[in-house]
């Protein structure tokens, strides 16, 4: 092997803090969690990632496959992982059977980005707890979660083009109709056939421009070994995300929040995101602008680790969203939280691709995750508890990205109250606000906005 040749070495992120591109002739690197990955072309450079740790390895390049599960490493089981973090593998090019640029519907391959974080662990302070969240969340019902998902996974299949989903697209879109929102199922074409979305609005109560947040799952299930007529339970994947968004919808339809709120069960997204690429492609203009934030929950019942993880994955457009996400994991869960800015196959995709700011949450070490896309995603690996803080994560987000609106009475004419020594009147001004003065027997006290004085009493 040539000493020239591209040389790698992956160590401990504790021994190799980068940031920034590389310097020249300096090693690059890319990080995956708690693993670095160091490597360069030039001779002394490759001598410098010796020296980090682990030997060389081939002359070849590096690849980072994104897949759903173990769906790669289970169809091309001989592969050597060079780096395994789940969701995220770095293979080394030369031992591919695929184009190093491949596609598919449940994996992708690319070349391993240079001087970046793809999977990050940030340590995020909690904030100061806010009363009106925690009655919020307070008011989530893990009995409810499982009630709803168990009457999804019954169905023999939800695939997209079944009747079971069918009938369960009618259920959730019955069930969010009785909470008080406006329902639609609008066609989606799978293939040669025909699936649809559920929608669900809620108008908020600003009076001027208000703005929107989304909260979408894919209701759709699937069995790829055994085919659309095979049983598909599918409870976590997405059975969990479906069950998670109804009880969402039933929490936040008992509050008024100053700006629109919008749920989406997508359909066919097992086939390749249908529903939600063609939601995006007839979203008009005005509406994408004012899309505050895009929330998608894609398997969030199963726990993969000893602690309860999540991982959040979006792009810069919606880095906001996903600080403000892992703000509320530090102050009102025990989550340990992961990030990354390379988004793929859920429905998150569609509107990153579109600059409409989205995030995915998806349970941690998805990818330990044996059963999804099979018979046996069954009830027996659902983790109430794992939901339910991701919920609670979910939830305390999208209150901040709502608003809860204020009601102030507002009375249809002048109200006179009347205590010893005391008398208030309230009026309301041709500036729509509630005037308060206060006599306390020989003046008028202005209330703490200073309205002039309402004159003196009779």
């Amino acid at each position: 092997m040539s000493p020239r040749g591209p040389r790698w070495a992956v160590v401990p992120a504790a021994r190799h803090v980068p940031s920034g591109p590389a310097a020249p002739g300096a090693p690059h690197w890319a990080r995956l969690g708690d693993s670095v990955v160091v490597w360069s072309s030039a001779g002394d450079a490759a001598a410098r990632v010796k020296r980090l740790g682990a030997p060389p390895a081939r002359a070849a390049g590096l690849a980072l496959v994104i897949q759903v599960g173990r769906a790669f490493q289970d169809e091309h089981p001989d592969v050597e992982i060079l780096v395994d973090h789940g969701r995220h593998l770095v293979v080394d090019t030369a031992a591919l059977p695929v184009a190093p640029d491949t596609v598919t519907t449940c994996w992708r391959v690319g070349p391993l980005p240079a001087d970046t974080v793809v999977v990050d662990r940030p340590v995020t302070a909690a904030a100061r707890s806010d009363p009106a969240t925690l009655a919020l969340l307070a008011e989530l019902s893990p009995q409810a979660c499982d009630s709803d998902l168990r009457w999804l996974v019954d169905r023999s299949t939800r695939h997209s083009l079944s009747q079971g989903f069918a009938g369960a697209a009618a259920w959730t879109e019955a069930g969010l109709a009785s909470l008080g929102y406006t329902t639609s199922r609008p066609t989606v074409t799978v293939g040669g056939g025909q699936s649809q979305n559920v929608v669900a609005d809620r108008p908020g109560a600003a009076a001027g421009p208000r703005e929107l947040v989304l909260v979408t799952a894919h209701l759709d299930s699937i069995n790829l070994s055994g085919g659309p007529g095979a049983p598909a339970p599918g409870a976590d994947d997405n059975g969990s995300g479906s069950a998670a968004l109804l009880e969402l919808g039933r929490v936040l339809a008992g509050r008024r929040w100053r700006h629109d709120l919008r749920f989406i069960l997508f359909g066919g997204e097992e086939q390749g995101l249908h529903g939600s690429r063609q939601y995006v492609a007839a979203l008009p203009p005005a509406e994408r602008s004012r899309v505050r934030a895009v929330l998608n929950m894609d398997m969030v019942a199963t726990r993969n680790t000893a602690q309860p993880a999540v991982l959040l994955e979006g792009a810069a457009v919606s880095s906001g969203q996903m600080d403000a996400l892992a703000t509320a994991a530090a102050t009102y869960t025990g989550l340990r939280v992961e990030t990354s800015l390379h988004p793929f196959a859920s429905d998150h995709v569609p509107f990153i691709d579109a600059g409409i700011p989205a995030v995915l949450t998806i349970e941690g070490a998805d990818s330990a995750n044996g059963h999804i896309h099979s018979d046996q995603d069954v009830m027996a690996h659902i983790d109430l508890a794992l939901m339910r803080e991701i919920l609670r994560m979910n939830l305390a987000a999208l209150a901040g990205w709502l608003e809860q609106a204020v009601t102030v009475p507002r009375p249809a004419g002048p109200v006179v109250a009347s205590a010893p020594g005391r008398l208030d009147v309230f009026v309301v001004g041709t500036d729509a606000a509630v005037h308060h003065k206060a006599w306390d027997g020989s003046a008028w006290h202005p209330s703490v906005t200073g309205y002039e004085p309402l004159g003196q009493p009779p």
